[in-house]
């Protein structure tokens, strides 16, 4: 959406840090959550501050004893065979893999997560996990304990900030975007028993022993398909769900581990 677009949306004043913080404490968002956060910035409306209002008022509405997450996804340092949105000649293969610069967890940008995250992960005192192509940024009192020990292997399985997220009782906002955003359903696709599962190999470059190495990885054959089946049928049935406006847009708040053990049941079910 381009900056008049936004202005056109906006049909009252404009958005402000105070004014999200209102909406956020109206959606439930409150003092100490462990909140992720899936964002869509055009949802909005013209929004005085641009991202950086946004993450400001997120912050402002959990306090300083909340911890805020966002993923922080990099697919492009990752195995070029795979990719898909566009596809690279085969020819390219392995000269991508040969010079592409290792994940820098400072540097290097996201890709496909929209501006907010990229602001949030700027910020002073975020910290973020250590995957090339899967990371998860996080600023508050449990950022650390989050993003540390990221595993390379199934990055949003066990080992992965959305597990650590799941132990913590920790909640998923969904502003502007659907349930195909809410990565937490990965993880409940790493617990899932289901007939047609199985591992792919991924990789991605980084640095090992201070030399830049291309790394392959494990990980499952993720599926999206279904995940806004899967979100529609949570809300129904669990009534878990709170929704309300955010700004000119519309957002979605729940508990993140109600919403996993939900998913794996749907899963087994469903995906024969």
């Amino acid at each position: 959406m381009s900056e008049i677009d936004a202005i056109q949306r906006t049909k009252g004043m404009p958005v402000t840090v105070q004014s999200l913080c209102d909406d956020l404490a109206a959606l439930g968002v409150t003092d100490g959550m462990v909140l992720m956060v899936h964002s869509s910035m055009s949802s909005l409306g013209w929004v005085s501050g641009g991202p950086v209002a946004v993450v400001h008022a997120l912050e402002r509405a959990i306090g300083d004893e909340g911890t805020l997450v966002m993923p922080t996804h990099s697919g492009d340092f990752s195995e070029p065979s795979q990719w898909k949105n566009p596809p690279v000649p085969e020819m390219w293969w392995e000269t991508i893999r040969q010079t592409m610069p290792s994940f820098d967890a400072d540097m290097t940008p996201t890709r496909g997560m929209g501006v907010v995250p990229e602001a949030f992960r700027r910020q002073s005192g975020a910290v973020r996990s250590i995957h090339p192509s899967d990371s998860f940024a996080a600023r508050g009192p449990q950022a650390e304990a989050i993003v540390a020990d990221h595993t390379i292997d199934f990055p949003t399985g066990e080992g992965s900030p959305l597990a650590r997220l799941y132990d913590l009782n920790g909640w998923v906002l969904l502003i502007g975007v659907d349930y195909l955003n809410a990565t937490s359903l990965h993880l409940a696709e790493s617990r899932a028993d289901y007939p047609r599962k199985k591992e792919v190999m991924r990789g991605g470059p980084m640095t090992v022993d201070g030399r830049k190495t291309w790394v392959r990885f494990r990980d499952f054959d993720c599926d999206d398909s279904d995940f806004n089946k899967i979100g529609a049928a949570f809300s129904e049935e669990t009534g878990l769900v709170r929704s309300g406006r955010l700004a000119y847009g519309n957002a979605l708040l729940m508990p993140q581990r109600s919403l996993v053990d939900f998913a794996v049941g749907w899963i087994e079910e469903n995906r024969i």
